[in-house]
């Protein structure tokens, strides 16, 4: 099989039921999913097994679900059974409560940054929050997987506490916003 098939070269590309334009609300949220994948890629090869290798776990997971995700998405008009469920997002509440009992309580906002692995989990954070608005307009204006959207707006909460919990393991404390007061208590 070949990679390239020139089918796309007209602007449209192939979802399940048809074809679309490739600027497509439907293309645009499952290429955002997409792109989230990709940085996950990035957070586990910056990560050491010998200190991260439940996170590394858990990511290649999520990685997985996210491809389920994406296919729920790029269903258009043809019917078959959503592989993302309500089961995914209890987990995904399970490991913030995991991860977020190795963490200090917050009491300011934080900036993303910290350790290099920090830095990488913020960017999959503010990409899945893209995600998860261009998930919203899709259910607004097509059928969709809508446990899609929730499962979205919980793993962007996941990766804020997983990018705290990697400061806690390399040592380095969060970078607090300072211009703004005690918010959290």
């Amino acid at each position: 099989m070949k990679i390239y098939t020139r089918t796309g070269d007209e602007g449209k590309t192939g979802v399940i039921g048809g074809r679309v334009h490739k600027d497509d609300i439907r293309v645009e949220a499952y290429g955002t999913v997409d792109e989230v994948n990709a940085w996950i890629g990035e957070a586990i090869v910056r990560m050491n097994p010998q200190v991260h290798q439940d996170m590394i776990d858990d990511l290649t997971e999520i990685q997985h679900e996210l491809f389920d995700a994406g296919g729920d998405l790029a269903q258009a008009g043809k019917k078959r059974q959503y592989k993302v469920t309500d089961e995914m997002v209890t987990r995904l509440e399970q490991l913030i409560d995991k991860y977020d009992a190795e963490c200090q309580p917050l009491k300011r906002f934080i900036l993303p940054g910290g350790s290099p692995v920090s830095a990488v989990l913020h960017v999959c954070r503010v990409l899945t929050r893209r995600a998860e608005r261009r998930v919203v307009t899709l259910c607004r204006e097509q059928e969709t997987n809508e446990e899609v959207r929730r499962y979205l707006n919980r793993l962007s909460d996941f990766f804020f506490t997983l990018a705290r919990a990697a400061n806690v393991r390399a040592g380095v404390s969060d970078v607090e916003y300072k211009r703004g007061g005690q918010v959290f208590e």
